[in-house]
Order: C-alpha cells, then sequence, then structure tokens
C-alpha cells in the first residue's frame, strides 16, 4: 500500500524480473529474501535495476518480519533521499 504517502506496488513486473515491492515516484526496488536467494543471482537482478536507474533495497524476510520498524525506518530514509535529489 502506502508508506508515508508513497505508494508501493506489490509483485510489480520489471520484466524480466517481478520485484517483491516497487516505488514508482522514488524507483525504489525493495526484494525480501528468503533461504531460497542466490547471492550470483541477486546480483544479476540488481545490477539489472540499476542500470534501469533504479535503486534497490534487499532484506531477509526474517529481518523484516522481526525488525519491521527498523526496516520501514531505512525505505523512508531511501524514499526520501530518492525524491527530494533533482
Amino acid at each position: 500500500g502506502r508508506l508515508n504517502g508513497y505508494k508501493f506496488r506489490r509483485q510489480h513486473p520489471i520484466p524480466p524480473y517481478i520485484v517483491d515491492f516497487y516505488c514508482e515516484a522514488a524507483r525504489l526496488v525493495i526484494e525480501l529474501d528468503g533461504s531460497q536467494h542466490n547471492q550470483a543471482v541477486d546480483q544479476v537482478r540488481t545490477t539489472h535495476m540499476e542500470v534501469q536507474g533504479l535503486r534497490t533495497l534487499r532484506f531477509w524476510d526474517n529481518e523484516a518480519l522481526q525488525q519491521t520498524d527498523a526496516i520501514l525506518e531505512i525505505i523512508l530514509r531511501a524514499v526520501s533521499d530518492r525524491t527530494s535529489t533533482p
């Protein structure tokens, strides 16, 4: 949904991938990684996003569940940085 007025889309397609969350206004991708994730594969995805001018934040899924407030604060800072920079 929304975070301080910023809209996030869940399971948003950015071909050839589908990202966990995407905020168009901040050009920010949020990925929640579980035990099935492979660091090398994740780096390829992240590089693909960067080439398109998107920033990617990655968190472990259990970290997001256990430290939700801290994760939200990091995301809010990232959104603010991206939208306040020309």
